[in-house]
């Protein structure tokens, strides 16, 4: 077998394998070629889906016709003036782009510089170059694409239809225009427009600037519900906007991270977030983020993927810990916070037309009243009657209750009613609010948890009786193995005997809780955990699953002072607008949103 060279030819084909997957791929090349260029605007077209037309113009810095010649070239390229593969400093640096993409379609580029006479073209189809050849053109390049794929016909074949091709395409463009506000982008699909963001003022606020992008891109309801995040550690620079965690959705595909300006796709950030929210999302749930990571070139290496999808940091450790304590701190400084999609939801249900989303009418399972005189996290259950569950003709509360005199002063209001012994209805100054009394208690209970640990104790309760509880050999087992760990938590028991545990201690935050209820939870929780984790890496997991045994329970009637405590304890509790698994603790609607329920506005 003799070893020979491969044509030009081939080997471009080959290159295009890698680096042209599928028009949104050749599109992507096009245009951050159009960004390095130094294009404050770039208008891009697209026929079926990008199979049959790629047309990409922007206004740029323009190629001379001997740069023309050389930049169909394999390996030719402008990014690398130092040759230095560790010092790059623009999005485009392969040099395989045009070529590739010639190789297997019909490629037409046509450009102009400042102050030259005319523009030039060349022609690539199939690998074979013609030109160049004088054009009129305005300053700036013109890449068309045609019949991609016309030389590799089998590759056709893999591409799926038109319109989720052109999905790919607008991913692709909305991504790299995330990263750049000061740059128009246009993107017309069959003649009809699909993209049109105009270049933003950048002598704005950076974050104003930037969440006003990514809104256009999002929708206004990421605007409405983005925090801002910014961190530094050394010469690591973290800043972009997260949603709220009531604000998410049922997979990871918002989730957006930009290396020194590049769109990458990375592991690293998924598992940050991920760890970031898990006090306030369930597993099935993912929360909206855009990231925007800037360090030295040299601590990061982007030649580690020939579609630069992906990057290799030489420290992932602390960019991973910047990421976490960065998200970890915006979230904290949102408070109570929820977001508006909540009260748009139940607007929307109110007005007949939609219903709430599927993701918040999961109901509680904890159903049973709670003990009648427990103390719950500072505040007393009283055994008196709710002061809102008298009669129509009852008198109302006391105005000059202290409380209810300065309402306007308290973001979250004075409560008014208890409705169905389960939701709060307070007055704000300027609406109204409804609470959820289980999940924003059981938040309250989670928070005052994880300070007690963080404290490096938590309070316990001696049982008078001590309670025994009946379960499977294997989950008393797995319990009594985890007797000490659980101890840490608060929650002191010991096998008794075959398929029984015996609890003599809890957490006094709990009060007077269904232990029974809680132990059994809590030897589920166990039996889906790996072994070899300790209680204190899955921490989120079981603090939440005790924090919602000691919650107050849906069905429990509460006087007017407790309820007014609860609202003044969310009101200085972190992350108090969502329950553990991400569900809203509350609803605010505003006056005008109600009134124009009534035709008033």
């Amino acid at each position: 077998m003799t070893i020979r060279l491969l044509p030009p030819n081939l080997v471009n084909q080959i290159a295009a394998g890698e680096v042209v997957e599928r028009p949104a791929s050749a599109l992507k090349e096009l245009v951050e070629n159009a960004v390095d260029a130094g294009a404050t605007r770039i208008d891009i077209a697209l026929n079926d889906g990008g199979r049959s037309m790629i047309v990409v113009t922007d206004n740029g810095c323009g190629m001379t016709p001997q740069e023309l010649i050389v930049a169909v070239d394999r390996h030719a390229t402008s990014k690398l003036p130092a040759d230095d593969l560790l010092d790059i400093n623009f999005l485009g640096f392969r040099g395989e782009a045009l070529p590739a993409i010639g190789s297997v379609a019909r490629l037409t580029v046509t450009s102009r510089t400042q102050g030259a006479d005319s523009g030039w073209y060349v022609v690539v189809a199939g690998g074979r170059k013609d030109g160049p050849v004088p054009a009129p053109h305005p300053l700036g390049t013109r890449v068309e694409v045609r019949d991609i794929f016309f030389a590799t016909p089998a590759r056709l074949k893999f591409l799926k239809a038109a319109q989720t091709e052109l999905s790919y395409a607008v991913d692709a463009v909305e991504r790299l225009a995330m990263a750049r506000p000061d740059i128009a982008f246009t993107l017309t699909a069959d003649g009809k427009p699909r993209i049109n963001l105009p270049a933003a003022d950048t002598q704005g606020d950076l974050f104003d600037v930037q969440l006003a992008r990514l809104a256009a891109i999002l929708g206004k309801e990421f605007g409405a519900n983005a925090l801002p995040v910014a961190a530094e550690r050394g010469d690591i620079k973290l800043y972009g906007h997260i949603g709220l965690p009531t604000f998410n959705r049922g997979n990871a595909l918002a989730q957006y991270l930009f290396v020194n300006g590049r769109p990458v796709r990375d592991r690293l950030l998924t598992g940050a977030v991920r760890a970031a929210y898990q006090d306030f999302l369930a597993p099935s749930r993912h929360p909206y983020v855009v990231l925007f990571l800037e360090l030295p070139q040299r601590e990061v290496d982007v030649n580690v993927h020939p579609a630069k999808a992906e990057v290799r940091f030489r420290d992932a450790g602390a960019v991973r810990g910047l990421i976490v304590g960065a998200l970890k701190h915006a979230l904290v400084d949102a408070g109570h916070r929820a977001s508006t999609t909540v009260a748009n939801a139940a607007l929307d249900a109110l007005r007949g037309g939609t219903v709430a989303p599927a993701e918040y009418e999961a109901a509680y399972d904890m159903q049973q009243p709670f003990g009648e005189n427990a103390v719950q996290d500072g505040f007393e259950m009283a055994e008196t009657p709710s002061l809102f569950a008298l009669p129509p003709s009852a008198p109302e509360v006391s105005q000059a209750d202290p409380a209810e005199a300065d309402y306007k002063a308290h973001p979250l209001g004075v409560a008014r009613a208890q409705l169905h012994e389960t939701y709060i209805v307070a007055q704000t100054s300027d609406g109204i609010v409804i609470v959820d009394q289980h999940a924003a208690h059981e938040r309250l209970v989670y928070e005052r948890m994880k300070a007690s640990l963080a404290e490096g104790s938590v309070a316990r309760q001696l049982l008078l009786i001590p309670e025994v509880v009946d379960l499977d050999e294997d989950a008393a087992n797995r319990l009594g193995a985890r007797a000490a760990e659980l101890g840490d938590l608060g929650l002191v028991l010991e096998p008794f005997g075959a398929g029984a545990v015996v609890v003599r201690e809890v957490p006094a935050m709990l009060g007077d809780t269904d232990v029974k209820g809680l132990v059994k939870n809590l030897a589920d929780e166990l039996q889906a955990m790996d072994e070899a984790l300790s209680l204190k890496d899955k921490l989120g997991d079981v603090c939440g699953t005790i924090a919602c045994h000691g919650a107050v329970r849906a069905g429990r009637r509460l006087n007017g002072a407790e309820m007014n405590a609860l609202l003044r304890q969310m009101e200085v509790t972190p992350h108090a607008g969502q329950c553990n698994h991400g569900r809203p603790t509350y609803v605010e609607l505003k006056l005008k949103d109600i009134e124009r329920l009534f035709g008033r506005r």
